[in-house]
């Protein structure tokens, strides 16, 4: 293993608030994005969830779920690195670390050599696992992608995935006022799938920050969203705008539509809803064609980013390595026998809650039995 930090998986030790999100229970193929969505089907199938949380649990490490199937440490996201560390030395794995990757090319004999600035390495097989451009003061490279190019592979151009939503100047200007507000809310996603496609609402928390909206709800949206296109939002999730303010005017009258909103609401986001849609007065006294007017924008919030907060911020990234020119049961390049490619580095992402860190389970587990199977028969032969 050639690793160009000093230290391993630094990554995994920041995951989940420094308690890593190892897995999530539930990850299958509809969780993922990628220009192929079947391609992550085989390797999930072979290595689950389940089976790495059995490695979890061989290794003692005590486990809970935060919310139903998404898996955290009790103590600390270093139990993961450590056990990781504990296979690679039961399999006589050579770690190298601090090792800065110069060049990777083949010889005439088909034998890849990988040199580093600190040594020459030569290799009948290489399995590219260095992540995407994801948080690049932890030392993230587009190191992958590179190689891959260098080798005949496509790349799917790259993009911070999973990350907060900027906005443009006259949104900003009221967005700052909301600054450190949160609410559970719906973000509504369309996802391309075959000639139709589906829609999907993830509900979730969102934050208003000084430059946009962050959040699970907004992280989770990020990933579907694209330049130029909108971002509709429901503010109440499972419940029925116009009859909740209804309700509200036919209980409650002589109460003024700021403190109508705050009952639903958080209150500075109240305030400012009806100072912008509702008249000044007691909402009894408003039409309802003015309360299901703003039951509608409750209801579908359609806000318009204007960019993201880049990889700096973000938690993975989006496109990478083409799956067209890759096995989807080995993981290895179809027109460049021996170079393997998995994780963060393919064009897979995962949905929010572990299913990244699984797909690196499941993508590293069919390359690694692919060149294990491989060296058997060698031997045999």
């Amino acid at each position: 293993v050639l690793d160009h930090a000093a230290q391993p998986g630094r990554k995994i030790l920041i995951s989940g608030g420094g308690r890593c999100n190892f897995t999530h229970l539930d990850s299958g193929p509809d969780m993922f994005l990628s220009a192929n969505p079947h391609f992550a089907k085989s390797a999930l199938a072979r290595y689950t969830p389940a089976d790495f949380l059995e490695l979890v649990k061989r290794h003692r490490i005590a486990w809970h779920a935060k919310t139903p199937g998404q898996l955290f440490c009790d103590r600390s996201a270093s139990e993961i690195v450590g056990m990781l560390m504990r296979e690679c030395q039961q399999g006589n794995v050579a770690m190298h670390l601090s090792n800065r990757i110069i060049a990777v090319r083949r010889d005439a004999d088909g034998i890849f050599v990988v040199e580093t600035d600190r040594m020459v390495l030569h290799a009948r097989a290489i399995v590219l696992a260095t992540g995407g451009l994801s948080i690049p003061k932890l030392g993230a490279t587009g190191l992958s992608h590179d190689v891959a190019r260098r080798f005949g592979l496509k790349i799917i151009e790259p993009a911070p995935a999973l990350v907060p939503l900027t906005f443009g100047p006259c949104d900003r200007e009221w967005m700052t006022g909301l600054a450190g507000v949160s609410m559970e809310i719906g973000a509504k996603c369309h996802v391309s799938q075959g000639r139709r496609g589906r829609d999907v609402v993830f509900r979730d928390g969102m934050l208003f920050t000084h430059r946009g909206l962050s959040g699970p709800a907004i992280l989770q949206a990020s990933s579907y969203w694209r330049s130029g296109a909108s971002l509709d939002i429901d503010c109440l999730p499972g419940r029925d705008a116009a009859r909740c303010l209804r309700e509200l005017k036919k209980a409650r009258p002589r109460m003024g539509g700021a403190a109508m909103l705050a009952s639903l609401l958080p209150q500075r986001l109240a305030h400012l809803l009806a100072a912008r849609h509702l008249p000044d007065g007691p909402v009894g006294e408003m039409p309802d064609g003015v309360l299901d007017a703003l039951a509608g924008l409750l209801s579908s919030w359609r806000l318009m980013p204007t960019g993201s907060e880049g990889y700096a911020k973000a938690e993975v990234t989006r496109g990478g390595i083409d799956t067209a020119g890759l096995s989807s049961q080995t993981m290895e390049a179809r027109d460049v026998p021996g170079l393997f490619a998995v994780g963060e580095a393919v064009d897979v992402t995962g949905w929010l809650g572990g299913h990244n860190f699984q797909w690196a389970w499941s993508s590293g587990h069919a390359a690694g039995r692919a060149l294990a199977e491989r060296t058997q028969a060698e031997r045999r032969d």
